[in-house]
C-alpha cells in the first residue's frame, strides 16, 4: 500500500473554559490514502469538526489548543510548522468546505473576488488570469451564466449555489486533500445528492483525497471508501464502508444503524434510538465513555476504556464486548436492555 497522504497520530485538542478543560479530541488516530474518500461519523459534539480544524491549525487560541500528537501531511508534521508554512498549505494543498456557506463567504465581497484572492495568493496569477480561472471553476461546479454571476454577492445565490461556490473555492488550487464539514446539512435531499455527486466526480477527476465529516449515515454508505466512527473525542470503530454496515462491532455504531430508517428492508417495528446523552467532555471517567448508554456493558467497561481492537481484517473496534455486538447485529432479536 502507498504511503498515506495524511496520518493523524494520537491527536489531542483541548478547550480551556471557566468550567474546566474540555477534551474535544482525546487521542484520535486515522489516515487517508491519496484519492480516497473517508467518512468521519458521529453525533454532534463528538470531535469530528475539531479534529478537521486541527489539521489546518484553525483552532482558536484561546480557548483551544492542540495539546499533543502528530499530523503528518505529505511527509511533514503540520503541528511543527511555523505560521507561514501553514498558511501556504491552507487553501492550497488542503482545501476545506465549511459547514455553513452563508457564514463562510464574505457578504461584502463578490463571488469572483473571493475566488481570485486565493488564486492570486497561492498560484501567483495576475487579476485577468485569476478571473478567467474563477469563471472556469464556477462552470465546473455547475453555476449557470458564470461569466455574469461572478460579479454577484453571496446573498444573490441560493443555498445550493452557495455550496457549489464553496466547493469551487476549496478546489481552486487543485488541493491534495479536501476537508468537507457537513457539506450538505442545510440543503434539501435533491440538492444534497447533486452536491455529493459533483464532489465525488470532481475529486476523482483531480485525484483529491476527501474527508467527509457528517452524521448522515446514508452519505457515508454511498460515497465513502472507509469510515471512522467517533465518540467522545475518539475513534471507536473503523472499517471499510461495506464492512462497517454489514458487520458493526461497536454498540454505538450498531445503535446509529438501528436508529436510521432503511428502504431495503420491510418495516417491522419502530426505530430503536440510542438512549441518553453524550458524555460531559470535562468530566470523562476512566472507563468507556459510552458505558452509561450501552446495552452491552459489563463491569470492566466502567473501569477500563478499551483500545481499538482488531476484530477482523482492516476492522477495529474499541469495545470489550464486540463479539456479543457481532452476534446481535446478525440476529433479528433486539439488543439486550
Amino acid at each position: 500500500m502507498a504511503e498515506p497522504l495524511l496520518q493523524v497520530k494520537d491527536l489531542k485538542t483541548n478547550f480551556y473554559t471557566e468550567e474546566g478543560v474540555v477534551q474535544a479530541v482525546a487521542g484520535v488516530s486515522y489516515d487517508i490514502q491519496p484519492g480516497e474518500i473517508v467518512g468521519l461519523v458521529g453525533e454532534s459534539g463528538c470531535g469530528k469538526t475539531v479534529s478537521a480544524l486541527s489539521i489546518l491549525r484553525l483552532i482558536p487560541n484561546p480557548p483551544g489548543k492542540i495539546v499533543s500528537g502528530e499530523i503528518i501531511f505529505d511527509g511533514e508534521d503540520v503541528i511543527k510548522m511555523d505560521e507561514e508554512e501553514v498558511r501556504h498549505i491552507r487553501g492550497n494543498k488542503i482545501g476545506m468546505i465549511f459547514q455553513e456557506p452563508m457564514t463562510s463567504l464574505n457578504p461584502v465581497l463578490t463571488i469572483g473576488r473571493q475566488l481570485t484572492e486565493t488564486l492570486e495568493l497561492h498560484l501567483k496569477m495576475d487579476r485577468r488570469a485569476a478571473t478567467q480561472r474563477a469563471i472556469e471553476l464556477l462552470e465546473m461546479v455547475g453555476i449557470p451564466e458564470a461569466k455574469g454571476r461572478i460579479h454577484d454577492y453571496p446573498h444573490q445565490f441560493s443555498g445550493g449555489m452557495r455550496q457549489r461556490v464553496m466547493i469551487a473555492m476549496a478546489l481552486s488550487c487543485n488541493p491534495k486533500l479536501l476537508l468537507a464539514d457537513e457539506p450538505t446539512t442545510a440543503l434539501d435531499v435533491t440538492i444534497q445528492a447533486q452536491i455529493l455527486e459533483l464532489l465525488t466526480r470532481l475529486t476523482k477527476e483531480l485525484g483529491t483525497a476527501v474527508i467527509v465529516i457528517t452524521h448522515n449515515l446514508g452519505v457515508v454508505a454511498r460515497y465513502a471508501d472507509r469510515v471512522f466512527v467517533m465518540y467522545a473525542g475518539k475513534v471507536i470503530e473503523s472499517a471499510t464502508a461495506a464492512e462497517l454496515y454489514a458487520n458493526p462491532r461497536h454498540p454505538y455504531t450498531l445503535g446509529l444503524l438501528k436508529s436510521v430508517p432503511r428502504l431495503d428492508e420491510i418495516r417491522k417495528e419502530k426505530l430503536d434510538p440510542i438512549e441518553g446523552m453524550p458524555p460531559d467532555l470535562i468530566h470523562l471517567g476512566a472507563g468507556c465513555p459510552f458505558y452509561p448508554r450501552c446495552r452491552f456493558h459489563v463491569d470492566r467497561c466502567k473501569e477500563e476504556n478499551p483500545p481499538l481492537l482488531t476484530v477482523a481484517e482492516a476492522h477495529h473496534s474499541a469495545c470489550w464486548e464486540w463479539e456479543r455486538v457481532a452476534r446481535v447485529a446478525k440476529s433479528p432479536e433486539p439488543a439486550p436492555a
